[in-house]
């Protein structure tokens, strides 16, 4: 009898390896199928055309008891439109498929696509398609997103080079932060009837979990800067699970200090609340959907002037391994311990 596997024993991306070992592609135009965070296909010498999907269901990737149907359907659109970012493109077009079960209404619906259309007039991005069908178990969401990059400027995932400097936009672990608040206040309704959540001085890091933001901007101010990352990846698993995946399809190391990584004080401040170091949800929370990007070491003075990037560490050889210098001075291996499917 042949071994069955568990799907945790392999997680989702060895799954994804596994399943699709065998595809190879067969048309011409298909300049990189699997393995980044948009499929690039040839479209003319000065664009390819970037294709990427998203699928989202209730339980594992959203709690509606603390996620507003509004705020649900601006978040699905912003994860797509992130991945494309991350390939150093412009998301133009979205179709969205649906499957929902009977406890949903039509104004529910009408309410998770106000946050659709909110998110497309933010973004400059069409609504072009999509499907419904029934659901048993509650509702699930699945966003393709499609834009387009010029080839000179497309950046993938296993493009880092040795000395490149490591640079994240923004701050991370907010994301985690707001969804430890939000689980907690649920427990605290959950048990005691009546109870209303108590969520003041916790808004910042709340608004990064439920209504997150793709970071246009930082692409602008790259291209503004005449500035093309070596490699680059959006942060939805956590920045350590991310570095790996540069590290690891680039064949480099990698050198991070905990003293440059940026973490919000309300972030530092529900940390300190659920006693964890404020840089465990910054490398391993997730879902912030900042960019992390390597440029080459040229480039220093230049990426100094781009407001909300930060300097984090450098790329090193393959041999060095992974690792984060912390404040004491002492080298960290870094593992992937951010969200993972099937576990």
């Amino acid at each position: 009898m042949i071994k069955q596997t568990e799907l945790a024993e392999l997680g989702e991306f060895k799954l994804i390896s596994r399943l699709t070992k065998n595809f190879s592609a067969t048309h011409k135009n298909t300049v990189y199928a699997i393995g980044d965070d948009c499929a690039v296909l040839a479209k003319t010498k000065q664009a390819h055309t970037l294709i990427t999907t998203d699928l989202l269901m209730e339980g594992i990737h959203f709690d509606l008891m603390f996620t507003p149907l509004k705020h649900l359907g601006y978040k699905a659109v912003v994860v797509n439109l992130s991945d494309i970012y991350a390939m150093n493109g412009t998301p133009e077009h979205i179709t969205v498929s649906i499957a929902v079960s009977a406890k949903f209404t039509v104004e529910a619906l009408e309410e998770l696509y106000e946050g659709i259309a909110l998110a497309c007039k933010a973004y400059s991005v069409d609504l072009i398609g999509g499907d419904t069908s029934a659901s048993l178990t509650g509702l699930a969401i699945s966003i393709t997103a499609v834009g387009t990059v010029n080839p000179k400027s497309i950046t993938y995932r296993n493009t880092a080079k040795k000395n490149d400097l490591i640079c994240v936009s923004g701050d991370v672990g907010a994301a985690y932060a707001g969804l430890q608040i939000m689980q907690r206040e649920k427990t605290v309704f959950q048990q005691s009837k009546g109870a209303q959540p108590k969520l003041e001085g916790y808004e910042y890091s709340i608004q990064r979990y439920l209504k997150p933001e793709a970071r246009a901007d930082v692409i602008q101010n790259l291209a503004d800067a005449s500035i093309i990352p070596t490699a680059m990846i959006d942060v939805s698993d956590g920045v350590s699970s991310e570095l790996l995946h540069i590290c690891s399809q680039s064949n480099v190391g990698c050198r991070i200090y905990e003293e440059r990584i940026p973490i919000h004080k309300n972030t530092q401040k529900i940390a300190q609340e659920f006693e964890m170091e404020a840089i465990i949800p910054a490398l391993n929370g997730g879902e912030d959907y900042e960019l992390l990007f390597t440029i080459p070491i040229e480039q220093h003075e230049h990426i100094k002037t781009i407001p909300d990037v930060h300097i984090i560490g450098s790329i090193t050889e393959q041999e060095q391994g992974l690792y984060m210098i912390s404040r004491s001075g002492s080298p960290i291996a870094i593992q992937a311990q951010g969200w993972t499917a099937f576990e």
